[in-house]
């Protein structure tokens, strides 16, 4: 069987394939109220019906101020927490598992309602606004916020809680020199994070595994490399991060050179280094390309961003071309070889 529809165990965690929906934002909350919408609802169930094993929600808001528009979801209100239950729900009845990412957008925020907040009041483009330098009591509040988004992802349902600390949004800005120029204890690139991760591992239950997402360098200069992203990962790994989904930039306005894979180095160097699992990402809709990431070592899980926005069921596609288990429901029999079909429990709540 190709190893791209093998089962991956991490502590009292298991997911029937390889195959992860990468968290892509939707701005599409129709009341600017944080919960997610029908359009959501759709979105992420027929990627559970097209067969990913693992499914992440997409940037998640700590705080309404923390949103890049007012179109995102949020964790900050226990009001929102059934919104969230009833996808996750019906994404568990199609045999999938689903995690929550939570997050706060920091300089990166766009809606002119909402105030940017940083490390430092650094702007990250000349399209964006200098955002206020958040104080030591706005620090603390935020770590406390994160915590309690990642309790309610919890009693909403969620498999797992990744940490958004790439991409340019808060927690990379307190880990970038790009955007981090404090000279108080927050200056510590690791700080906020670690503090973040310890409110949040205090919230989840036994066993359940956190991941972190992070960016394995700035590409420029004046932020950081891949060897200072290796040692901050090792001290998140200490405080409590089980697995790592390595992506790259986002906090420089630059678009760097990409190419299917291009990413997949350093999350192969970050999971020998440390001997953790990686999540890799970045162009690997090719089902062969996948799988030859997973036959060489370099990652455990493969995280499909376009590709699974293009095609729905690319785990399903992906599976007719390697032969792996293919699992829809009955209604989808006739599209798939008889063979390879195994149909998941339906559960409708």
């Amino acid at each position: 069987m190709a190893k791209l529809f093998e089962p991956f165990t991490l502590n009292q965690f298991t997911v029937k394939n390889r195959i992860m929906m990468s968290p892509m934002c939707q701005y599409s909350v129709w009341d600017e109220d944080g919960k997610p919408s029908e359009w959501h609802y759709v979105h992420y169930i027929s990627r559970a019906v097209g067969g990913a094993g693992l499914i992440i929600m997409e940037m998640t808001d700590v705080d309404p101020n923390g949103r890049i528009t007012v179109r995102d979801l949020g964790l900050w209100s226990d009001d929102q927490i059934s919104a969230f239950q009833r996808i996750i729900d019906q994404v568990h009845g199609y045999g999938a598992k689903i995690g929550v990412q939570i997050a706060h957008a920091g300089r990166k925020t766009e809606s002119l309602e909402l105030q940017p907040v940083a490390p430092s009041p650094i702007a990250f483009s000349e399209r964006y606004r200098v955002p206020q330098e958040l104080t030591i009591s706005d620090i603390h509040r935020l770590v406390d916020q994160f915590g309690q988004a990642a309790k309610r992802a919890v009693q909403a349902g969620a498999d797992v809680v990744e940490i958004h600390g790439a991409h340019g949004y808060l927690v990379h800005q307190f880990m970038s020199p790009l955007s981090n120029h404090r000279t108080d204890e927050y200056q510590d690139p690791v700080r906020f994070g670690t503090e973040v991760i310890q409110a949040v591992k205090s919230n989840l239950p036994q066993g359940m595994p956190l991941i972190m997402r992070l960016s394995a360098t700035d590409y420029v200069e004046e932020g950081y490399s891949f060897a200072d992203l290796e040692k901050m990962a090792e001290v998140f790994q200490k405080h409590g991060v089980d697995m790592f989904d390595v992506s790259s930039g986002g906090n420089a306005p630059l678009v760097p050179n990409t190419f299917p894979g291009y990413q997949v180095p350093y999350a192969a160097k970050l999971r020998e280094r440390l001997k953790v699992p990686v999540i890799a990402v970045g162009m690997l809709e090719t089902p062969e390309l996948a799988e030859s990431v997973l036959q060489q070592g370099q990652a455990d899980l493969i995280a499909i961003a376009r590709g699974m926005l293009r095609n729905p069921y690319w785990a399903n596609t992906a599976a007719m071309a390697l032969g792996g288990t293919i699992q829809v429901p009955q209604e989808y029999d006739r599209a798939f070889p008889r063979e390879f079909v195994q149909r998941p429990s339906k559960v409708l709540v």
